[in-house]
């Protein structure tokens, strides 16, 4: 039957939108890569190091953007190589492909579907690194990726990356670039590394501080501060995967971060950029902290509206506080730490591993690296947060005993998180005799503490005052 006019203008349109689309991004790759200075027929070389559920996702979505360029652009992730996969996860896996036609169809073509069938019946094992390569995250069985070229050879993968993703939980970050900085000493080029990690650690001496993941890569690699950026937002890995439209900030220098905001853009994933790169980590870290919390009492209230929105209050007046401890200018960072902290309690990890405490599914015994989630980097975060706040030198006015306090003693809730994830003296239980406590303040006036006393300290950021 012969085609209608509108049929034939539809397609038009469709392959003309394709190809404008495909014109624009050979466009941004071309500016990136004179920005980095590659030559005709050296292309540019772009390495995700760690395969969680987030780092494997960014680096799949630049390559179903980039990767039929593929003279002038390669990208390739590391990931350790043994991990095995259990039979369950293999029969789950299974299933995901039978149901989804494009994915069985593209296993098949590529000769990778019997190796499936043979795991679920259990008469073979499959590898992380192994599914990786045919587009399945371990961390992330139900979203299919596209195929990606994975290395399971640190050095391999990274010695001549002209862009390093950094997708490791911030607890591993020090160790893995520390041995990447062996294979840099020979290096002529700087390479640029943007890193995804949401974590922080305190360091106590010669006087507190937190030590963020861009922080740790710089003091691992001499990587200068200026070629290292943070990139996060208020997202969920598998829904960016899928197309929900998302955004988040690439924050750093201004050489680099304009660059690679635009080249990073697509019509479903916005990127802003800005200049505060530290303060925005901290701030991704600190979510984590509430986000165990209010999952546990998610669960004990059996998801009760009215117990989590009391919850919020609070948590969001500690995060408000402890933010003017950190930041000069802290109303910009309201918006981004509050939409960040907000879809975390929706849907992220350290919510989940919450309810999973307080339900009794978890245990404390079982870490916080846990089968098909990942790292939970709350945990730790925790830790870190109470360790520094903790500090007698960073004291503030108590509202009512008139004494200096120690930061900490403003934040019943962090001190109750430490005390159960911690050093493990309450049960996920006590969360809400936290809440229930009489004596607790009216969430404002905490906030009312920070706003009206000059409690900012530049020395918790590294900055001199």
């Amino acid at each position: 039957m012969a085609e209608s006019a509108e049929d034939m203008n539809k397609d038009v349109y469709s392959n003309g939108l394709i190809q404008s689309l495909s014109s624009s991004l050979e466009e941004k790759l071309d500016e990136l890569r004179q920005l980095m200075g590659k030559a005709e027929g050296d292309p540019l070389r772009i390495v995700g190091v760690g395969a969680g559920a987030w780092g494997s996702v960014f680096s799949a979505m630049l390559q179903d953007s980039y990767g039929h360029l593929r003279d002038k652009v390669l990208i390739r992730i590391w990931r350790r190589p043994g991990r095995t996969v259990d039979r369950a996860t293999a029969q789950q896996l299974f299933e995901v492909i039978n149901s989804r036609e494009d994915i069985l169809r593209r296993l098949i073509r590529r000769c990778a579907y019997l190796k499936y069938v043979e795991a679920r019946l259990g008469d073979r094992t499959l590898f992380a690194d192994e599914i990786l390569k045919d587009g399945f995250c371990l961390n992330m069985i139900d979203t299919p990726l596209c195929p990606l070229k994975v290395v399971t050879n640190l050095q391999e993968a990274v010695w001549d990356a002209d862009i390093v993703i950094n997708g490791l939980p911030s607890t591993e970050t020090r160790e893995v670039f520390e041995e990447i900085s062996k294979y840099w000493k020979e290096r002529v080029t700087v390479p640029v590394i943007i890193s995804l990690a949401k974590g922080v650690e305190a360091e106590l001496k010669p006087e507190p501080r937190i030590l963020t993941p861009t922080q740790m890569i710089n003091r691992a690699t001499g990587v200068p501060m200026e070629n290292i950026l943070y990139l996060g937002g208020p997202n969920i890995a598998s829904e960016i995967y899928n197309k929900e439209y998302a955004n988040a900030r690439i924050c750093g220098a201004e050489r680099w971060r304009k660059a690679l905001a635009k080249f990073l853009r697509q019509p479903h994933f916005i990127v802003w950029d800005n200049g505060d790169l530290v303060t925005h980590e901290v701030m991704g870290g600190l979510k984590n902290v509430y986000a165990i919390g209010a999952g546990m009492v998610a669960a004990l209230t059996n998801e009760s509206a009215t117990s989590k929105s009391v919850y919020f209050a609070h948590c969001t007046s500690e995060m408000i506080f402890i933010t003017y401890l950190l930041a000069k200018d802290p109303e910009k960072l309201a918006g981004p730490l509050l939409a960040d902290t907000y879809v975390t309690l929706l849907k992220g990890r350290n919510a989940w591993y919450g309810q999973q405490l307080a339900k009794g599914e978890l245990s404390l015994e079982m870490g916080d690296s846990i089968k098909g989630k990942g790292m939970i980097q709350g945990v730790s975060a925790v830790k870190a947060f109470y360790e520094l706040l903790g500090q007698s030198s960073l004291s503030v006015q108590h509202p009512e005993e008139n004494k200096p306090v120690a930061p900490v003693e403003l934040c019943p809730i962090l001190r109750m998180l430490y005390r159960i994830l911690i050093t493990r003296e309450f049960p996920p239980q006590a969360i809400l005799e936290a809440l229930r406590d009489e004596a607790m303040y009216d969430p404002k006036d905490r906030i009312e503490i920070a706003q009206t006393h000059v409690i900012y300290r530049p020395s918790l950021l590294g900055y001199q005052p």
